[in-house]
């Protein structure tokens, strides 16, 4: 499969990298995401529960929440099951 990202995937690898905190230009940065699709995606996720909010100090922060372990196993579940693959991403 190649081609654009679908926005499932583009969920997965978010929460996937956000298994440990993570600051929101880390997570644009490594998902190669523009900050105004990021935004959304992220605000998504956490009005969702995926992803919880965490300050430290003046940073803003995101992890995922166990929700969030679900959806990642489901996801690499059907996408293994379609593809014959798991998902791909450079962590």
């Amino acid at each position: 499969m190649t081609g654009r990202r679908t926005l499932y995937e583009i969920y997965w690898e978010i929460l996937v990298f956000c298994k440990s905190p993570k600051a929101f230009t880390a997570i644009i940065n490594r998902c190669d995401l523009n900050s105004k699709t990021g935004q959304e995606y992220i605000e998504f996720l956490v009005q969702k529960g995926y992803l919880s909010v965490q300050k430290d100090g003046d940073r803003t922060l995101y992890v995922a929440t166990g929700h969030a372990h679900e959806y990642i196993a489901l996801f690499s579940d059907l996408y293994q099951k379609l593809f014959d693959k798991i998902p791909g991403f450079r962590l």
